[in-house]
């Protein structure tokens, strides 16, 4: 898609068929094509910026609506243009009456992310930043949210500026040098510059290494259920979900797919995977289902192993498969209901004790799948990752910093050794958005929806 940036863009901001919806304009003729179809106690130019006033929507001398119309005017707007936002009544004729009259004088509907992208263009926002308005609109969950607030509000962009403005401080010394290169002087001492950029080489990592937990908690934890048929699987994703999603019966085999159900357990989205039972089995079908399940434990990221209270370790399953350092594996033992005084072990973190058909052990089950994941981190503010282009750039940076690091140890030249450091501002600046292109922007703003 080209974008003209100087058109006048309108779309419906929220969805239409409700009490109310809002229709968005913006561009340089918002105010004057709103005006020429409003009628209130005076003309919209008049009216100051942020100002809110009452009216009606008249075309071709008919009402169309009785509407609220707001006005701000440009440069301390979202999008840096004047904008208008008419509140109207939601219903689908209505707003597509309005919208018409609107196009009808110039104005063109938005193409998704326009109305962010010209945030973006006009320096309102930064490209983190953006994406962020995206992340807070498609957030499922209090984490999630909190994640996408922090960077919408730039301290994470804040932290990013911080490092490259070091980093445009290390490049001018040393480009300095070359003017001087025939009287051999050094301005940037090499022992500081190796201390400076060892210091933005941890603090890379270390936003890289957020991005363990901040994937999670914008995508949510998955977490496989697995174990022999009939060990209560099914009863349990049932009971974690609060409804009956899994077929449950007594018979053997009778879940032969996978079957996820997604859920909020103390403002985390968590993905349970119910899986067919694993056991020796000549049935087609139920191989097929067994395979899954172990497609479904390469990919978790916590696996709840079932087995019933009566049963040995022995008899429970055929789990063959090695967990790797970033799963974590509990053992449920499930029915204990069923057994007269059964006595649970203590002194095993990973086992849990549970009765899922009358909800015994639950509760304590729920706080187990929350551990490990740093929620307060989320909710203080820290700068977490949670994008995997934003990860990827910062790979990237830290792959840099260590080649400017080497170069520094083979006391490398300083174009050279400046080279390297461009190398790790551009990585950085395709974050924020100081290094962009069309194809960038039009992959990340495509994903927006239309009117934001």
């Amino acid at each position: 898609m080209i974008y003209n940036d100087s058109d006048t863009i309108v779309a419906p901001a929220t969805a239409t068929g409700g009490a109310l919806c809002l229709i968005r304009i913006s561009g340089g003729q918002a105010i004057a094509i709103v005006d020429d179809i409003f009628c209130g106690k005076q003309p919209l130019s008049l009216v100051g910026s942020h100002r809110a006033v009452y009216g009606n929507i008249v075309e071709n001398g008919r009402v169309i609506d009785d509407v609220v119309v707001t006005i701000f005017k440009a440069p301390h707007t979202y999008t840096g243009e004047d904008i208008v936002e008419i509140s109207a009544h939601g219903s689908r004729y209505i707003i597509n009456r309005i919208i018409s009259a609107i196009t009808s004088r110039g104005a063109r509907m938005a193409e998704a992310g326009e109305f962010t992208r010209r945030a973006f263009l006009a320096g309102r926002l930064d490209l983190s930043q953006a994406e962020a308005v995206a992340d807070i609109i498609a957030s499922e969950s209090q984490a999630s949210h909190a994640i996408a607030s922090t960077q919408m509000r730039g301290g994470y962009s804040d932290e990013l500026k911080a490092m490259r403005h070091e980093l445009v401080n290390l490049c001018s010394l040393l480009e300095l040098e070359l003017d001087f290169s025939e009287e051999d002087v050094e301005f940037a001492d090499r022992s500081q510059l190796n201390s400076l950029v060892k210091a933005l080489s941890n603090k890379v990592d270390s936003l890289r290494q957020s991005f363990a937990l901040g994937n999670v908690l914008k995508e949510g934890v998955t977490v496989a259920i697995v174990g022999a048929p009939n060990v209560g699987k099914s009863t349990l994703l049932n009971r974690l979900a609060g409804e009956e999603r899994a077929m449950v019966s007594d018979i053997a085999g009778t879940t032969r797919d996978t079957i996820e159900v997604v859920t909020n357990i103390d403002g985390v989205i968590f993905r349970f995977i119910d899986t067919a039972g694993l056991h020796a089995t000549d049935d087609r079908l139920e191989q097929m289902g067994i395979e899954r399940t172990r497609e479904a434990i390469s990919k978790a990221r916590i696996i709840l192993v079932m087995r019933e209270a009566f049963t040995t370790d022995s008899d429970a399953t055929l789990l063959d498969f090695s967990p790797n350092e970033q799963q974590r594996v509990y053992h449920v033992i499930n029915k204990i209901d069923l057994c007269n005084n059964y006595q649970a072990e203590t002194t095993d973190d990973t086992l849990l004790y549970i009765s899922a058909k009358s909800g015994i052990g639950i509760e304590e089950l729920k706080e187990r799948l929350t551990e490990g994941l740093d929620l307060a981190a989320a909710y203080r503010g820290d700068t977490i990752v949670s994008s995997q282009r934003h990860y990827q750039a910062l790979t990237q940076a830290s792959e840099s910093l260590q080649a400017t690091l080497s170069a520094i140890k083979r006391d490398t030249s300083a174009d050279l050794l400046s080279e390297e450091i461009r190398q790790v501002m551009h990585h950085i600046g395709t974050i924020t958005g100081e290094i962009s292109s069309d194809d960038i922007l039009h992959n990340i703003f495509s994903k927006f929806c239309i009117g934001k």
